[in-house]
């Protein structure tokens, strides 16, 4: 003989909704405090002091001006313009024109990061800053010929241990960097994965709990 009693159905709801929005908070907290967010660094030399009067390197080149005095959003066209230029004083191996960048305090963080770059980029031969202003020079690229009557003498006074110890370092900061670039796009990679499969949880747990919670009984079979 079978016959059904009506009981009333277990369901935690703090747990599902524990459930549901634990994960979302992470994800929330992550994205707030940049938890994904990639750095980059670039290598920045600053010359000594008074080496800009020693060298005369404002009146060096008939330098063309390119002032910047908004973001990089409205300075678009005119950083475009620059790096054109640049390109074109690398070609040419020009050593009678150059490139002054001015910035005035307006000037948005964004743009000096942009011109460096691109001073990088087109791997400018010789650049350097001085107060609100940086000087892009050009060069031959070309070794000067040696008179053959001219004697040269060879100094060792540990150079080559210098150079190896930089090389060293250099090639470490390098792998370092790689490291920690790889390891930044790895674990952003899988906290977006793991993200879209909290937030799937969620709308399964929510979806759950809308349409479960519409019953609130079960009917039980029992068999005697």
């Amino acid at each position: 003989m079978a016959w059904y009693k009506t009981r009333k159905k277990i369901f935690y709801v703090p747990g599902m909704i524990s459930l549901v929005l634990i994960p979302l908070i992470c994800i929330i907290y992550f994205f707030k405090t940049d938890s994904f967010k990639v750095y980059g660094v670039i290598q920045l030399g600053m010359p000594n002091k008074g080496d800009f009067e020693k060298y005369k390197v404002p009146t060096l080149r008939n330098y063309k001006v390119f002032n910047f005095s908004k973001s990089e959003l409205s300075e678009r066209k005119n950083l475009n313009e620059m790096k054109l230029y640049l390109r074109k004083l690398i070609a040419n191996k020009d050593t009678v024109n150059g490139i002054k960048v001015h910035y005035d305090s307006k000037t948005d963080y964004d743009v000096f990061i942009r011109t460096i770059d691109i001073a990088n980029i087109e791997k400018a031969p010789t650049w350097a800053i001085e107060g609100d202003d940086i000087y892009i020079l050009a060069s031959r690229n070309t070794p000067k010929k040696v008179k053959k009557e001219s004697i040269s003498h060879r100094m060792n006074c540990g150079t080559m241990a210098v150079m190896a110890e930089r090389a060293y370092w250099e090639q470490k900061n390098k792998k370092d960097e790689e490291a920690r670039i790889f390891e930044a796009s790895f674990f952003k990679g899988k906290w977006i994965s793991i993200s879209l499969g909290y937030l799937g949880i969620a709308f399964i747990n929510i979806f759950a709990l809308v349409k479960f919670n519409k019953n609130k009984y079960y009917h039980q079979k029992r068999y005697i």
